[in-house]
């Protein structure tokens, strides 16, 4: 399944969404219009009285609920959730699999959570509340939408859907992270609960799959505990919860190579659900290597001492703008720069 997905991207892939500044107006179109089975709702609204949408399509009893872009300028996952909706209006040679995964699951997914982060491009929402944070107190308006729909769906399964930094690399290796999972905690002892038993399983089984189109380029997200943490308190309230990081490919600063990567995992963690098999080994999830960051963007490396950069991104006469920025200095010999 895994080579039919990627030979066959191209199929899928929504090519009005580009780059990395994803906001509300991008995806406005592609909400509206589509084919028999798919439903809009209006769940809510930002703090800035931008419209947040949902979209269901599926008529299974597994609820799966999927979000994107609580982090405002993290839209890789947006952009892979797009091309996921034509696989499922158009799966091209897997109408087996995809026909599978509607008759066993309905999908809810919404698809930018923080329009006025998207619209910023910044990490939190208008009131500087990151709503990755926010799951305890619910400050954030947007907090509130995605607590009441997750209350309403009540999922068997959620995607989280998220951004990494290009500073990491997998466990040991020269290897660019270019995805990470995580099965999120559900106290400080890191408990292996039966929900993350599930999840853990989950993320093995698209792993597995996964080293066969990006060999020793997947790693595994650190499970520190954070109790105001989104996939930390769903998981605690036994919504089995997928943490998705995407993150850099060598040259791919845009991540659309990594978006498609993305876009796969999404289609095999859904696969794997619909297929209810729970007999896949969880512990394998260990065997993941876990993220380490080696790595800058830029290392100039001087006869004295190295100097270290890094991408910096902002909103500059309504354009989105990248500086680079000096962020370590020195002895610098076990670290790696993406450009050196």
């Amino acid at each position: 399944m895994i080579h039919t997905l990627e030979n066959n991207y191209i199929t899928y892939k929504e090519n009005s969404l580009s780059g990395l500044q994803i906001i509300s107006e991008d995806i406005k179109p592609l909400l509206i219009g589509r084919k028999e089975g798919f439903s809009m709702e209006k769940i809510g609204e930002s703090e800035l009285n931008i419209d947040i949408n949902s979209i269901t399509i599926g008529e299974g009893d597994v609820n799966i609920l999927i979000w994107t872009q609580m982090h405002g300028n993290e839209s890789t996952g947006t952009k892979a959730i797009f091309d996921l909706l034509n696989f499922l209006e158009n799966p091209a040679e897997l109408y087996k699999e995809r026909d599978l995964i509607l008759k066993e699951c309905t999908l809810t997914i919404v698809p930018m959570l923080n329009p006025d982060g998207a619209k910023l491009y910044t990490r939190k929402n208008a009131n500087n509340i990151d709503l990755n944070r926010d799951a305890v107190s619910r400050e954030a308006i947007e907090s509130q939408v995605l607590y009441d729909i997750c209350e309403s769906v009540k999922p068997n399964y959620c995607f989280n859907m998220h951004d990494q930094r290009s500073i990491f690399n997998v466990g040991n290796t020269n290897k660019s992270a270019v995805m990470s999972f995580l099965a999120p905690s559900v106290d400080i002892e890191r408990t292996v609960t039966e929900s993350r038993k599930d999840t853990m399983r989950i993320i093995s089984s698209i792993n597995e799959n996964l080293q066969k189109i990006l060999p020793g380029m997947v790693g595994r997200y650190t499970d520190e505990f954070y109790p105001n943490a989104t996939g930390d308190n769903f998981q605690k309230r036994g919504y089995n919860t997928i943490l998705v990081e995407s993150g850099y490919y060598p040259k791919d600063y845009d991540r659309e190579i990594s978006r498609m990567y993305t876009f796969c995992s999404v289609v095999l963690g859904l696969f794997d659900v619909s297929k209810k098999n729970k007999g896949y080994n969880y512990e394998l999830y260990n065997n993941i290597p876990q993220n380490g960051t080696k790595y800058f963007d830029i290392i100039k490396r001087g006869e004295i001492e190295y100097i270290a950069y890094q991408y910096e991104y902002s909103i500059k006469k309504d354009k989105l703008s990248i500086d680079l920025k000096e962020v370590n200095r020195g002895d610098l010999s076990k670290f790696i720069g993406h450009n050196e």
